[in-house]
């Protein structure tokens, strides 16, 4: 599909309505997804949580937490079948505006090593790894190390 055809992506403050489409898509791409009270916490926390839409169906979903002029993308997703259409690079500029009009001047995440898609995503749009977080994710075998990238936002 070209791009002059595809459809728009809007992106609108995640609400409690959308919380049963977050978990599904949560659930569907991850191996120790979030629950659903971890957005709803999320939401009354006061993080900038947002959802990816096509005009039929939600998409995707971000959670950025921002203390001061840090801010910490805590999740992101795109759904499966909507994956390596462009849809998560957009999310991923999104919640890195919303973090910038926000005041953050900087922008950390952890991410798998074992997720590559994710990995070259970040370094794609200039995220540099500045840590290693040993065992930080639950796998199926034990435990999983989890790379912490930043990115200069300001």
């Amino acid at each position: 599909m070209s791009a002059a055809f595809a459809p728009a992506l809007a992106f609108y403050p995640m609400q409690d309505g959308d919380l049963d489409a977050v978990g599904e898509i949560e659930a569907q791409i991850q191996n120790f997804p979030w629950s659903r009270g971890n957005f709803a916490d999320s939401l009354r926390a006061g993080y900038s949580c947002w959802v990816a839409r096509l005009p039929d169906r939600l998409i995707g979903f971000s959670v950025v937490m921002q203390v001061l002029d840090e801010a910490h993308l805590l999740t992101i997703g795109i759904g499966r079948a909507q994956q390596g259409q462009g849809h998560g690079a957009r999310l991923l500029q999104h919640a890195m505006r919303q973090a910038l009009g926000n005041g953050a001047r900087c922008l950390f995440l952890e991410v798998r090593p074992s997720n590559a898609r994710a990995v070259a995503l970040y370094r794609n749009f200039g995220f540099q790894q500045i840590g290693l977080r040993k065992d930080y994710y639950p796998a199926q075998a034990g435990r999983e190390d989890g790379l912490v990238f930043q990115k200069e936002l300001a």
